[in-house]
Parts: C-alpha cells; sequence; structure tokens
C-alpha cells in the first residue's frame, strides 16, 4: 500500500502515471532507488519528475541538472547509452564532482527514456554497494524495458494533448515495503524488551517508531522524539558524523555505526541497519575508548538554526555545483535551489549593484508583486540591503524587532520574522546582496554567521565568472548576428522561414549559415552551409563563404561552387566547409542544386510526399582547387516544400545518420496544414525530442506559391 508520499504536492501533471512502470523497475531489479528525470520541451536541462527510495534532501541537489553538466543522466542523455556505475572509485574518477558532494559506496545506472529518435529524459536506478559489476543481463534487460514502458506512456500522453511535465517538485513515492500504519502492539512490546534501545527512521532521517528503553538512553520523551529529526530534539546529535553515517546508510545500504557522547558523560553506542524503506537503529551504552574520550562535546544549540552537518553537506554540493555553472541565469537557479534548503531559509532575494541601483535579479518564496516594489531601489536608500552592500559588512536580525530598532522607517512588508542580509563581495568590491528571510524568529548563531559570510563569497565569485561569461557570449552572439542575414529578402511567388539555433555547449558561435538571393524576376538562389568548427574562426570563415557565395551567384549552382571552392584554397584557412546550393527558377517551377559535401535536401511534393534528394557529392570547399561539383534538375511544383539544413539537425550520438534523416522526412510529411514557419518550429522541436543537440542548427525552408508567375 503506498503511504501519502505518492500525494506529493507541487509535481507535474499526471506524473503519477510512470508510478508502475518505477515501481516493476524497483521489483524486478532489486534496486533500491529510482530517479525519472524528464526533458522539459524548450529547456536544456533534465528535471527530476519521480523518486522513489531516494531521501528528498540529498535529491534536492540534482532536481534539475544542466544538459551540459556531467553526470550519468545527462551522459546518458546526449549519447544515448546505458551509463553503469560501478562504485565509488568509478564515481570519482568519471564523475568527480558528484563524488565529492556524495562520498558514499554505491553503484548507479541511467539509461534514456526513448521512442524512435524522440528523447524524453532518463532513469537512474541505485544498487548497494555490495551489488556485483556490472549489471546482470536481467537487471539490464529491466532497466531498459522500463525505459521503453516510460517512453511509450510519456509519447502516448503527447500525442493525446496532454503531455506529462515535471513540476516544481518531483512526485514521491514511498517506498514498496512501507507500511500505512506503524508496528503492532506485540512487536513494540518485543522491541521494549530487548536489551538496549531500538527505533527506526524514514528515509528522510525521521523517527518513525522508537521503544521507551531507547527514549530514556536519548534522555528525552519518546513523544516529542516521534515524527522529527534527532537532531531538533538532541543538539548533541547534530555532528557531521552522524550525518554522514546516517547518508552512508541510506546510500550504500550497508550497515553501519558511530559512538556519541551524551552530554555530560554517557557515552551511547548506535548501530544502522538500512533498507528500501528506511533504517532500523539499535542504542545500547558504550564505553569510553580512546577515540571517544578525544570526541568534540556538542554543545545545544537553538532549535531554530540548521544542523552543523547539514550545512557542512549543503556548502560541499554548492562549491561543487558553482564551479560548475555558466552564466549569471545558470548561477541563480543553483543558489535559489540550494540555499534556502542548507540553511532552512523560506524566501531569498538576490540583488546586483546596476547604473545606481539594486537591481533584484532571482529569488525564491517571495511573490513577484513584492519583488517588483523592491526592484531598482536607489543605491542612497536607507535600507539593510542597500548598507550590506555599501559597507560590505552582514547583518542579522532574528526578529522584526532587531531589524526596527536598526532601521526605525522599517515597514513589515514580506510577511517574515528574521532576515540575513549578506553582501556579495569579490575582489575587494561588493557587487550585490543576498537576503535570506525566515518564517518565524531565528537566532544566528556565531557558527551560522560565520559560514553565511562564506557562503555569500563563494556567490560572489560564481556571480562575477557568470558576468564575465554572458559578455563573452553577448559578443559572441553580436559576431554570429552580422554575419548572418539580418533580413532575407522577399522574392514574389515564394515563401522561406529560417532557423537559427547556436548548440547548448561551449562559445554560442559557429560556422552554420544559410541565405537568399533575388536574382532576378523569378529567379532566386539559396545556400546553407556549415564551417569546420565551433569558434570565432569558423564564424569568420563563414562570412567568407556567404560573400563568395554572393559575388558569384547568378552562375550556375556548380560554377557558383567551384569559384568559392578556388577561393578558400587560396586563403588555405585550415577549415573545410560544406555547402549546398540551389537555383530556383520560379516561372519554370524548376530548381538546380550542387552539394558540396552537405546533407541532402528533402523535397515535399504537394501531395505531402517527401523524398530525400539524392545529389552527387562534390568535395568539401577548401580542399582541391581543381574540384568539379555536378548539378542536380529537380522539379518544384508550386505547393512543393523544398528544406534545407546543417547536419546538426540530424545528427544524433548512437543513432544511423540515415535512419536520421528519412526520420526527419518523415516529420516533414506528416506534418499537415501547417504554415511555413509552423513546420520550422515542428522540425525543430523534433530535433531537440530526438537528442540534445552537439552542433548548431540552420534550417531554411522554401515554397513556390500555388500562384507563382
Amino acid at each position: 500500500m503506498r503511504g501519502p508520499a505518492g500525494c506529493g504536492t507541487g509535481t507535474g501533471p499526471g506524473t503519477h502515471l510512470l508510478d508502475a512502470a518505477v515501481d516493476q523497475f524497483m521489483r524486478e531489479t532489486g534496486a533500491c532507488g529510482c530517479l525519472v528525470y524528464l526533458l522539459a520541451p524548450g529547456e536544456r536541462a533534465l528535471r527530476l519528475a519521480v523518486l522513489e527510495g531516494v531521501p528528498r534532501q540529498i535529491a534536492a541537489h540534482w532536481t534539475q541538472v544542466p544538459l551540459a553538466a556531467r553526470t550519468p543522466a545527462t551522459d546518458a542523455v546526449r549519447e544515448r547509452r546505458l551509463v553503469w556505475i560501478g562504485g565509488q572509485e568509478e564515481m570519482a574518477r568519471r564523475y568527480p564532482l558528484m563524488a565529492l558532494a556524495l562520498p558514499y559506496p554505491f553503484s548507479a545506472a541511467a539509461a534514456p527514456i526513448t521512442t524512435g529518435t524522440t528523447v524524453w529524459g532518463a532513469l537512474v536506478g541505485r544498487w548497494p554497494s555490495s551489488h556485483p559489476t556490472p549489471l546482470t543481463r536481467h537487471e539490464r534487460n529491466a532497466v531498459l524495458t522500463c525505459c521503453r514502458r516510460l517512453g511509450l506512456l510519456l509519447r502516448q500522453a503527447a500525442d493525446s494533448g496532454h503531455p506529462l511535465l515535471p513540476g516544481p517538485e518531483p512526485h514521491i513515492l514511498a517506498p514498496l515495503r512501507a507500511r500505512a500504519r506503524g508496528p503492532t502492539q506485540e512487536a513494540a512490546d518485543f522491541a521494549d524488551r530487548l536489551p538496549g534501545g531500538c527505533c527506526t527512521l524514514d528515509l528522510d532521517g525521521r523517527i518513525t517508531f522508537i521503544t521507551t528503553a531507547a527514549a530514556d538512553l536519548l534522555g528525552a520523551g519518546a513523544v516529542d522524539l516521534l515524527g522529527v529529526l534527532p537532531r531538533q530534539v538532541l543538539p548533541w546529535l547534530d555532528d557531521p558524523v552522524v550525518e554522514d553515517r546516517y547518508r552512508a546508510a541510506v546510500l550504500s545500504h550497508e550497515p553501519t555505526s558511530f559512538t556519541a557522547l551524551r552530554p555530560p558523560d554517557r557515552w551511547l553506542s548506535f548501530h544502522l541497519y538500512p533498507d528500501v524503506s528506511g533504517i532500523s537503529v539499535r542504542i545500547t551504552p558504550a564505553s569510553p575508548t580512546p577515540a571517544a574520550e578525544t570526541s568534540q562535546v556538542l554543545h545545544p544549540v537553538p532549535l531554530a538554526a540548521p544542523g552543523r552537518s547539514t550545512i557542512h553537506h549543503h556548502l560541499m554540493h554548492l562549491a561543487a555545483t558553482l564551479n560548475d555553472a555558466v552564466g549569471v541565469m545558470d548561477v541563480i537557479d543553483r543558489i535559489a535551489d540550494l540555499i534556502p534548503t542548507a540553511f532552512e531559509a523560506q524566501a531569498l532575494a538576490l540583488m546586483i549593484a546596476e547604473e545606481g541601483r539594486l537591481r533584484i535579479i532571482g529569488y525564491r518564496g517571495y511573490s513577484a508583486a513584492l519583488m517588483d516594489r523592491f526592484d531598482g531601489i536607489p543605491l542612497a536608500s536607507d535600507t539593510p540591503a542597500v548598507a550590506a552592500l555599501a559597507s560590505g559588512v552582514p547583518s542579522f536580525y532574528a526578529t522584526f524587532a532587531d531589524l526596527k530598532r536598526a532601521y526605525p522607517p522599517a515597514v513589515l512588508q514580506d510577511g517574515k520574522a528574521a532576515w540575513a542580509f549578506l553582501p556579495l563581495i569579490t575582489s575587494g568590491r561588493a557587487v550585490g546582496s543576498l537576503v535570506l528571510a525566515y518564517d518565524r524568529p531565528h537566532p544566528f548563531t556565531p557558527e551560522e554567521r560565520a559560514v553565511l559570510t562564506s557562503t555569500a563569497g563563494l556567490i560572489a565569485q560564481a556571480l562575477d565568472r557568470g558576468r564575465l561569461y554572458d559578455a563573452t557570449q553577448a559578443l559572441a552572439h553580436g559576431l554570429q548576428a552580422s554575419l548572418l542575414p539580418h533580413a532575407l529578402p522577399c522574392v514574389p511567388g515564394l515563401d522561406v522561414a529560417t532557423r537559427y539555433l547556436p548548440t547548448a555547449q561551449g562559445i554560442d558561435v559557429g560556422g552554420d549559415f544559410y541565405d537568399l538571393i533575388h536574382l532576378d524576376t523569378d529567379l532566386a538562389a539559396a545556400a546553407i552551409g556549415d564551417v569546420q568548427g565551433h569558434n570565432v574562426n569558423a564564424a569568420a570563415l563563414m562570412g567568407q563563404v556567404r560573400t563568395a557565395v554572393h559575388a558569384t551567384a547568378g552562375a550556375s549552382p556548380g560554377q557558383v561552387l567551384a569559384r568559392t571552392n578556388r577561393l578558400l584554397t587560396d586563403l588555405d584557412p585550415g577549415l573545410f566547409t560544406s555547402c549546398l546550393y540551389v537555383q530556383l527558377d520560379l516561372a519554370r517551377h524548376r530548381a538546380c542544386l550542387a552539394t558540396a559535401g552537405h546533407p541532402p535536401p528533402l523535397l515535399r511534393h504537394p501531395d505531402l510526399h517527401t523524398e530525400i534528394i539524392p545529389l552527387t557529392p562534390g568535395l568539401l570547399l577548401g580542399i582541391d582547387p581543381t574540384a568539379e561539383y555536378p548539378e542536380t534538375n529537380i522539379p518544384l511544383p508550386p505547393g512543393a516544400v523544398l528544406a534545407l539544413y546543417t547536419d546538426g539537425l540530424v545528427e544524433t550520438p548512437g543513432i544511423d545518420l540515415d535512419d536520421a534523416t528519412a526520420d526527419l522526412a518523415a516529420q516533414l510529411a506528416q506534418a499537415r496544414g501547417q504554415t511555413l514557419d509552423a513546420l520550422a518550429d515542428t522540425l525543430i522541436h523534433h530535433a531537440q525530442r530526438s537528442a540534445p543537440r552537439n552542433d548548431d542548427i540552420a534550417l531554411l525552408l522554401m515554397r513556390p506559391q500555388q500562384h507563382s508567375r
């Protein structure tokens, strides 16, 4: 029977329809955890949609994973293959950032969820560290079968017009072995008669059952302990060692133990025995050992403060994930997801100084209307956020009364009860402020203040790197925009649609290009090409190729390519270029084509029959100055669609290029009754669904009008 966790709030619409497939995967493989990621349309990130057998607080760090990140799930999606991680050492070697955040022995597999050439997301399974490596044939088949089932469910939902989309929070399934009721009285009596004490923890670390003897050993009432994290009632258990052993038990599924000092002088031994539903803990008195005698005695901390062990773990992950972030928005997303969880804050606002004002660039837990009210306040204002920026000194207010004493004009507008205002300082200069807010009064301990201040420094450095990256990207976009045509000429009797999408990896500038040239009343030419490489040199050469094509346009397609080839050979740029050139005779409804190693065009006839046009290829441009480029003539009747594209539209790791091109032709044939712009969007969407792209995409669609002259 499923517990209430199966009805998680904030989940995507319909994701519970995937539950049965996930349950079957867990049963057939013996996995102790499962995560289902979905690739939302138009996004370059995997988002966690379904979760089973993995604590929410651990999975929180990977609820959204950029496709460019190095993780088993993203590698499985990009490369369209099953990825197996056999243990801790292999994880550290292949995915060092993940290993830093999760330094525990366990095995994992990730596989893409696909139907045909469409990629919907990824399935990640987790096994105990004792699992033999690699997966057995049965387990491997079960993983792939589950991915196929999930893919079919996702495709059926999308085809019905009700796609299954990930929500702001993953849909959490209760473990199959979890019970709807607590232990029977007989079981409780049995546990009470055993020497020592015992309790059970759920996967999130909360106490779900405890014996009277265990409560006595811990020095607290059983009623006070049920349903809470142990450290919330027992501050002396707020220790990184305790948190580390809990995480080790949950992730490795191996027994573990630790010894702790209950103040003032009582040592206790804790033995943890995990399974898929939680952890059983046996507690017994322990004799002091040399190691125990030198252990740090923890002082009680206020219950409102986040645990030191929790903060330690979150900071490790924050440092690792910010090191991998690119661009300001990427940094903002990661901060907004991680910081409130790490410090148990209910709201966050991130601000930067810009043109004499404090601009809000990201927030969580606040309404958009409230943020609009505070966005853009002058740097001369007398507010805590401005003061933190100007002075470089953080300020902490445990209650509104504290804030009111420091700023008498202050009016409570956000409904919060405590605040931390942190300056973001990098290279000795303040670049902005971070505000954390709490629903209840929050006494900030000296240790927490120090950690928050250090965290602000990490964030400031990441933002500075992000702004530099964005400036570089803006320069690249400007260069790309200057080299591609600002607008295509209007050719009477010809409808045209174009798309250009830079790759998700590296600098957003490359050598893909398209062009349309109006030659005469009923005569036009079109070109599309791809310069080798993805950098500024490729973009500069692309500009030269476009210029050369324009200069020779009007000659036959074979001659245009031959002359452009001779020019590039003379320049000797060290880069090669593919190019397809088409001359359109709109009066005679004909087209003449020549290609220099470029992917073949597609022709959809007025009756929707679509074919791949076979062309005799010539050499890539820039190799042999004597190369010749054969020409091919085809009919181009009114209503037909001629599609020119670069290989980024069809190249997918693990998929045969001919199969991918045939699939694109099928998509073109199936798209009925669409405008040319809508048809271009359909083909781009298909490419994005097929797999994350490692190359730019350029697309040029042309359709002679029915009443062409």
